[in-house]
Parts: C-alpha cells; structure tokens; sequence
C-alpha cells in the first residue's frame, strides 16, 4: 500500500505513456488491417482511408469502446485474490509490463508488415504475468478460455457471413443479365443493412458509459432512421454513376464495381467504428486497471466507472498509430491473401464489421484481425480454393501462434524489472 501512496503519480504517469504506446501499436498494426481492403480494392486511396479512420476509429473508440473494455481490465484476472489485495502494487507492476510487452510485440511485428492479433499480445501478456507473478490461481481460466474460443468462432462466423453476403451478391448482381441495373436496385438494400447493424448495436451497448441509454424498441426505431438515411445518401451518391461500356468490355463488371466502390466508403466507415469500439479495450483496459488502483490509494475496486479521458487518449494513439506507420501493414490483408474488387472487399468488411461490432456489445475481446482474414478468406472461397493464396495465408497463420508466446515473455521480463525498480 506504501509503494501506491509514495510512487502513485509516477505509476499513472507510466501506465498513461504505456496505454499510448499500446494504442499506438493498435492503430499501427490493427487498424491498418481493417483498412485494407478499401484500399486493396482500390475503393478508397490509402490517404481517403487513414482519414476516415481517424475520424471513425476514434469516435468508436469513445462512445462504444467501454463494454469490452471491461472484460480485459477485470474479466482475465481475479482481483479478489488474497496476494492482489494485500499487495495491489502487483497487479499494477503486471498491467504496465502487459501494456510494455504488448506495444513492443506490435511494434516488431508492424515493423516486418505481420498482421498480428493485438487481442492475443494483450491477453497473453496479462495472462503471463499473472500466472507466474501472482499464482496460477490468480487467472480466470474460465474467461480466458472463452476468450480462446472466440479466436475460432470469428473468423470461421465471419467467414461464413463473408461466403452468403458475396454468393448473394453474385445470385442477385453479377450473375444475372444485366448485373449493373440490378447493382442499382439492389445495393441501396445492403446500405439499409450496413447502416442499421452499426447504429443498432451501438444505441444497445456501446453508449451507456456516456449517460445515453435508449430502450430497445428506442434503439430499434433510431436504428431505422439511420440506415434509411444512410440508404438515401448512398442512392443519391450511386444515381450519378453512369453505365461505361468501353471500361465494361475491358472488365465485365466495370460499372457494377463502381457502384460497390461507393458501398465500399460505407463499409469502410463501419469497419474503422467497429474496430475501435473493441479494440481500444486492448490499451486502456489495463490503464482503467492501473488508474483505479492508484486513484483509490491502493484499493483494488471490483467494479469502477471507466473515466472518459481514458478511452480518449486510447483513441487518440490509436489514430496517430496509424497515421505515423499503419501502411506497413495495410498492403499484406488488401492486395497478398486474395485479388479483391469491391464488391469482393464490401462482403469482407460488411461480414467483418457485423461480427465485431456483436462481439463488442456482448464484451467478447475477439481478434478483429483474425475476423477480417476469416472474412477474406470467405470471399476468396466462394469463388474457389485457387482464389487463394495458400503460401501468405499460413505466413499470417503461424504469425498468430507466435504472438500469444511472445506476448507473454515478453511480459514476465518487463515485470520482474518493474518490480525491481520499484521494490
């Protein structure tokens, strides 16, 4: 208790640089993965797509970040344990060596272009400290293992989603007579759907931290005025796009991919929302932990209100992450696991968004990573196995069994020498 009274300021000031850090290598690595396909379709340039992430990440990250951020700050350990109550400096020695560990994984591995999961560097690296700097006992096995269930869930639910949302549009557009007239008539119901999914979630979840709760039928009937709005302006947008013949003997589906280039915008848009409601739990869950402790002069709280500055500087290092070194990374999901159009890339991120954005209401810290390969991989699929490139995919693949290992000793190291500077 001594060390939290005497070393309190130093500690926050720490764990503030830290979160930053952390929410840099978010922005960095993850958020760059959520843009990819826009810009791998060439839907969006790589400058259109850093901008709407700024905008869009950062607002997801304030007004629906605070559900998920939870689930790591106290769901991953137990802060009822004897040795956590009697020594609260532990638990935050081993939330700033999770945050330390964590930024400095996604920094090699944005370095390199490896679109890792930060989910797993955060998870892991909290699970490492705890199980030899506390006990073993100390860690919520239950919630961890849930945790690990949702690595397998999301991208095989969001591929799934990914393989009927493209085999819909191709019954419904490509493959038909005249698949342009068809893209007009049918694109404005998908934008309903985009529109709708992400302001429904968001009014029943992510806004209750802000003083803002709506009943469901509140929710329900906002939720509709939104994505009718949103189907408005996407019709509007589509109406001035005009049949090229010539581009369409070149490309049969010229005209069709301009129509899903506007959608993509759209798409886009959910996407940077949905990755920052979950994904910013990854660098201010352990903050929030830290802040609590230090901010209650030692006393581990088992339920605290999440602060607003908090979640505020989570998104401001998301957004500078990817502004200062998200292209490193965003080319690798975009352009290297399979040839994406945009019609191909609004399945993906459509399919993606909608599995993170559940994920984030319900409080489950899934990879949005391994969501949005899912995704792709879906699309890829249901033009065919040979759509895919098998040699990148197990690239990514083994990327992922490495983070987890490495999240973790990386945090047990940073751990034992924080404790040493301190104690």
């Amino acid at each position: 208790m001594s060390i939290i009274a005497e070393y309190g300021t130093i500690l926050l000031i720490m764990a503030c640089v830290f979160g930053f850090f952390m929410a840099w290598g978010v922005g960095a690595n993850d958020v760059a993965n959520a843009m990819g396909t826009s810009v791998g379709s060439k839907a969006l340039t790589v400058k259109q797509a850093i901008f709407i992430a700024i905008v869009l990440e950062f607002a997801g990250a304030y007004l629906a970040g605070g559900s998920v951020t939870a689930t790591i700050r106290k769901g991953i350990i137990d802060p009822t344990m004897p040795e956590l109550v009697s020594n609260p400096e532990l638990l935050v020695y081993g939330m700033l060596a999770a945050l330390l560990a964590a930024g400095t994984w996604l920094l090699v591995a944005t370095h390199f272009g490896w679109p890792v999961s930060t989910t797993h560097s955060i998870v892991g690296a909290i699970v490492g400290f705890a199980a030899v700097g506390i006990s073993m006992d100390a860690v919520n096995w239950g919630k961890v293992s849930s945790i690990v269930a949702s690595w397998v869930v999301s991208p095989v639910l969001s591929g799934a989603l990914a393989f009927m949302v493209f085999t819909s549009i191709q019954k419904l557009i490509l493959d038909t007579d005249n698949p342009f007239r068809n893209a007009k008539r049918y694109v404005p119901i998908y934008m309903f759907l985009v529109g709708f999914m992400m302001a429904m979630v968001t009014f029943t979840k992510g806004l209750k931290h802000i003083g803002l709760e709506l009943t469901d039928l509140e929710s329900f009937m906002v939720s509709v005025i939104i994505g009718l709005v949103v189907m408005i302006v996407g019709k509007m947008a589509i109406s001035r796009i005009k049949e090229d013949h010539n581009a369409d003997k070149a490309f049969h589906f010229s005209s069709v991919e301009k129509v899903f280039g506007v959608m993509m915008i759209f798409t886009a848009c959910s996407m940077a929302f949905a990755h920052g409601s979950n994904d910013v739990a990854n660098a201010v869950g352990p903050l929030a932990a830290v802040a609590s402790v230090v901010m209650s002069g030692g006393e581990i709280v088992a339920k605290s209100a999440m602060p607003g500055w908090i979640l505020l500087l989570g998104g401001i290092g998301i957004v500078t992450g990817l502004a200062t070194y998200g292209y490193r990374v965003m080319a690798t999901i975009g352009k290297h696991i399979t040839e994406l159009t945009p019609s191909r890339g609004f399945a993906a991120e459509l399919s993606a968004a909608s599995t993170v954005v559940l994920a984030s209401g319900t409080g489950l810290p899934i990879s949005t990573t391994h969501t949005l390969v899912g995704a792709v991989l879906g699309v890829g699929l249901a033009r065919g196995i040979g759509a895919l490139n098998l040699r990148v995919i197990s690239t990514i693949f083994m990327s992922w069994i490495v983070t987890l290992p490495a999240g973790a000793l990386l945090a047990i190291l940073f751990f034992y020498i924080i404790q040493a500077i301190f104690s």
